[in-house]
């Protein structure tokens, strides 16, 4: 025996489970399942549509109530889908640009749909297109919530990140150990996680 469901009610579903995420800080399990029992909804409401849009005169109101429920459904698909790409743009740049930190974490991969995983790469390669036009003159992945006051900077080393080449040589950064080094060089390495400012 199947549960009748009104029109649109998994639509509403989506919409919740994208404010919980927001609302936790996380992103959730991408719902595969949701999401195509939504598509196979808007399938069957465009099929029961067709027949309705035929009749001669005014709409029918089961016409209208279907391409309501049709927009409806469509608003939150959009809603849900765009809410999560803005969470993996977040994620991305929380990382200082680091694709491999993030796809590395199976936590977090494992909560990313085949398709969002697909996004995240062609997003970083146009970034480090973006990047390489103008790369000599400003590095588009340094922090800007707090400029930098000196062209050098103290670090200590929070992780180990091996030999890392830089403009003066390599530096081999070894955990707990302390450099002299130019912000530009290392900054990266800051925003990831490796090395904080002393």
């Amino acid at each position: 025996m199947s549960e009748a469901r009104q029109y649109g009610e998994l639509a509403t579903q989506l919409v919740v489970e994208s404010r919980r995420s927001t609302q936790t800080g996380t992103l959730l399990k991408y719902n595969d399942s949701l999401v195509r029992a939504l598509i196979r909804e808007q399938r069957d409401l465009e099929k029961a549509a067709e027949p309705l849009a035929l009749l001669d005169g005014p709409p029918a109101p089961a016409l209208i109530v279907i391409e309501t429920s049709i927009a409806r459904n469509k608003r939150c698909l959009l809603a849900y889908h765009t809410h999560r790409t803005d969470r993996l743009r977040d994620m991305y740049w929380a990382v200082g640009g680091a694709l491999p930190h993030i796809l590395s974490n199976q936590d977090i991969r494992s909560r990313l749909s085949p398709h969002e995983v697909d996004f995240l790469r062609e997003y970083h390669a146009s970034i480090m297109d973006f990047r390489a036009d103008f790369a000599d003159e400003l590095d588009i992945m340094a922090s800007i919530t707090q400029p930098p006051k000196d062209l050098h900077v103290l670090v200590r080393v929070v992780r180990d990140c091996g030999e890392i080449q830089t403009e003066l040589g390599n530096i081999n950064f070894k955990k707990g150990e302390r450099y002299m080094v130019r912000r530009v060089d290392i900054e990266h390495l800051i925003v990831q996680g490796y090395l904080e400012e002393v």
